[in-house]
């Protein structure tokens, strides 16, 4: 076992999402290493609410052309300098993990998994963050279309949450303000709000 660099917490108030990454591959072997550690996230009934499509290496290479066909607007009529340009969104990453939970017919069940979903998400970035690999969580709008889903081999009944990419960076962005706790906190008993007279 590898021993840990960053605390929680330092991870939890560090780590920043990488939209810019450098190009310099990752080691395939490191993704699925990641994702054994992250599957311990919290989830209702043990259910395990989640497939994974992993994309790292080689086989990042293969999906790139699918990235291309269904992430660049009318890629065909694009200059190849254009193109390389458009392209540098998924071309600067070394690995891409797509995140699949059911969609189970029942509301509470269907929340309750994607709230699991999204701590595994979570989980992932901040144990790749650790490794010093930057992520990003993207969720474009071809995630849903069919013939990208049928690509992809997603099964009816499930839903694509989640792209996230994954690479090494040069730089992390500066950290976005957070709101300060005294504005998100109401202690119970202290507000006035559904106060009876």
């Amino acid at each position: 076992m590898n021993e840990q660099a960053l605390s929680v917490r330092e991870a939890i108030i560090s780590r920043r999402s990488i939209k810019s990454f450098n190009g310099q591959p990752i080691e395939p072997e490191i993704i699925p290493e990641i994702i054994e550690d992250a599957v311990w996230a919290p989830n209702h009934g043990n259910r395990n609410p989640w497939r994974l499509v992993v994309a790292a290496g080689e086989q990042y290479e293969q999906i790139l052309d699918v990235l291309k066909e269904f992430g660049v607007a009318n890629w065909k009529q694009l200059s190849d300098e254009d193109l390389e340009k458009q392209m540098k969104k998924f071309t600067s990453a070394s690995a891409a993990v797509f995140v699949i939970v059911p969609e189970d017919a029942r509301q509470k069940e269907r929340l309750e998994d994607y709230a699991a979903a999204s701590m595994l998400i979570q989980n992932i970035q901040l144990l790749a963050w650790d490794k010093g690999i930057g992520t990003c969580w993207k969720t474009p709008g071809f995630l849903d279309n069919p013939k990208f889903r049928e690509r992809l081999g997603i099964h009816p009944g499930e839903r694509i949450i989640s792209m996230l990419q994954f690479g090494y960076f040069d730089a992390a962005p500066k950290a976005n303000p957070r709101k300060p706790v005294e504005e998100i906190i109401t202690y119970f008993g202290d507000s006035e709000e559904g106060s009876v007279e």
